[in-house]
């Protein structure tokens, strides 16, 4: 029997040589944690639909950071959870809500960590809606001004990083005009450019109180059937100034953040969401699959597909097992 000359296989046989060829690595610097930051002290409430995650207050928020500084995980993204809600959002510029009390307590304690704060005002409205709201709809311009100061009220608590994710057109130019106003103008915009309507974002609305109260946010989110859209919003927040891009959620996206990655050269986050965190929860809780394998074969599809930085719920544990691994 003639054998090939070429055999795939001769560069799998030992976990020495399939590390040595290894095409894609997953790293702990590659996750930024999310944090659901909540007033009070001491707190540490658990979310029932996504096991190992709290709302925390600001204390606990700090013994996080620190946390995963040692894990060597580099960045963490905060959501707020407010003291009071009403139809504008407006405690989500308040210098006193637990985002802006979390984001200078963290830069005090540990300057050497990224922190990123998630521009919305979902989690602020007494609606639950990104945005302001008139005669039932969602009203764009007006709610780019209330962004905006939500943006500037994080930059000067000390933010790194500010993440609009609430899907209104003109955000990242009305975000970056404010900024610059302000003296703010090395402060970076990581845009949510490709953020669909998901069902896999259940878990998080629980989590951040954040269930709008009628109808539903497909009118801003973008349609799951669409590529070139995605491709659109990506062109729309480069030429607003976006610093950073992401594509969300991220596991039945991985093609849209491969098109994504091919047609630009800005860092590219993927956000590891809720609802995918909750299944492999689920799941290995049932003893129905290996959470770590299923966890970190997740992930690393995303670097595969061409992520640079990932945000997962995961982040500490990911960590943990890749050093088991190395």
């Amino acid at each position: 029997m003639n054998f090939p000359i070429v055999r795939p296989r001769r560069l799998r046989k030992t976990a020495a040589l399939r590390s040595f060829v290894r095409e894609t690595e997953l790293l702990p610097r590659d996750f930024v944690y999310p944090l659901f930051a909540i007033n009070g002290k001491n707190v540490k409430k658990p979310i029932a639909s996504m096991p190992g995650v709290y709302q925390l207050s600001v204390d606990n928020i700090v013994r996080e950071g620190e946390e995963c500084l040692r894990l060597g995980i580099p960045a963490v993204i905060l959501f707020g959870i407010p003291a009071s809600k009403d139809e504008k959002g407006t405690s989500a510029f308040d210098p006193a809500e637990a985002v802006q009390q979390a984001v200078s307590a963290l830069k005090r304690q540990f300057p050497e960590l990224l922190v990123i704060t998630d521009v919305c005002l979902c989690e602020y409205t007494s609606h639950g809606h990104c945005g302001l709201i008139t005669a039932g709809e969602v009203e764009n311009d007006l709610t780019l001004n209330l962004l905006a100061q939500t943006a500037l009220s994080h930059a000067r608590a000390g933010a790194d990083i500010v993440a609009p994710s609430d899907m209104m057109d003109g955000r990242v130019a009305a975000i970056r005009s404010a900024l610059d106003e302000h003296g703010f103008v090395q402060t970076p915009i990581m845009s949510y450019a490709v953020k669909y309507a998901s069902a896999f974002y259940g878990p998080f609305r629980d989590a951040a109180g954040s269930v709008p109260q009628f109808g539903d946010r497909r009118s801003y989110q973008m349609d799951p059937a669409n590529c070139r859209e995605a491709l659109k919003e990506v062109a729309q927040d480069l030429a607003e100034g976006a610093d950073m891009l992401m594509v969300k959620p991220a596991l039945a996206y991985l093609d849209i953040i491969r098109a994504v990655k091919a047609a630009t050269n800005l860092p590219l986050a993927a956000y590891n969401v809720s609802g995918e965190y909750a299944m492999v929860k689920a799941a290995a809780e049932k003893g129905w699959l290996d959470e770590k394998r299923v966890a970190l074969e997740m992930l690393l599809s995303m670097k595969r597909a061409g992520a640079d930085m990932i945000l997962t719920y995961f982040a500490k544990e990911a960590a943990v097992w890749l050093k088991e691994e190395s």
